[in-house]
């Protein structure tokens, strides 16, 4: 099945050599081009492409409010383009329904891997954005200590023990690892995670991570589970899982 993209970005060269890469995979047609997030979300609401590429910062409607667009009125899955280091609005973006982030130095075949992992339903975060993002966020101590979430409250402990590793950036095979369990256990415990929570992907996933007090920043910026007080324990008797491991 043809994977159908929209690429916008409001610099002409930097737009094409994407559409060219992408369209020249057998599996992906490069349905439309945009120069503006306007532009972007009207190809999307007239071509029904399965990923959006946008880059965040554009004229008029930027990429963050396309993206907001796109996620709220369509099925169209969207990757970020940024340069990370001018950009402010990473995370903004994640709340915008953003499935992936790619740095615009991205090369050619992790380009095209992004785009068939988003389509088929994934997220995906460049290794570099995900290391500064959390670093970012978790370097701003909230206001008040963040309590657990009664939101958690439907998810077992094991499923909540997956949620703190997606928190940190593991991958299922790392978690696997973690947890001494197989990749396709993994897979269903982060689907639980995903359905009971409601949310969309492995992103949103950190975030709620975040937002709910699962994870909080350490002295170190680094993410570190939340206190005792959450009351869990996994099924094998043993704590949870503490230390400010970093994300990777």
């Amino acid at each position: 099945m043809t994977i159908r993209v929209v690429v916008a970005d409001d610099q002409e060269l930097v737009r094409s050599g994407f559409a060219m890469i992408l369209d020249a995979q057998p599996d992906i047609e490069v349905v439309a081009e945009a120069g503006d997030g306007r532009a972007a979300v009207e190809a999307v609401r007239r071509l029904a492409p399965a990923v959006a590429l946008l880059d965040i910062r554009m004229p008029g409607t930027d990429g963050i409010e396309a993206c907001r667009t796109i996620s709220a009125e369509t099925g169209c899955r969207t990757v970020m383009l940024t340069t990370f280091d001018s950009d402010e609005y990473v995370y903004e973006a994640l709340h915008a329904g953003a499935s992936g982030f790619l740095l615009k130095d991205v090369r050619r075949d992790d380009l095209v891997h992004a785009v068939r992992v988003v389509a088929a339903g994934d997220s995906l975060l460049a290794p570099s954005v995900a290391r500064r993002l959390i670093a970012e966020y978790t370097s701003r101590p909230p206001a008040t200590a963040v309590a657990p979430s009664a939101r958690l409250d439907v998810l077992t402990a094991r499923e909540h023990e997956t949620l703190l590793h997606l928190a940190r950036g593991l991958s299922n095979a790392e978690i696997a690892a973690a947890l001494v369990v197989s990749e396709h256990t993994v897979k269903t415990h982060v689907g639980h995670v995903l359905s009971k929570l409601g949310l969309r992907d492995r992103i949103q996933a950190v975030i709620c991570a975040y937002e709910c007090g699962v994870v909080t920043p350490s002295p170190e910026g680094g993410p570190v589970s939340s206190s005792p007080a959450q009351g869990r324990r996994p099924p094998s008797g043993k704590p949870p899982l503490g230390g400010s491991g970093r994300a990777r």
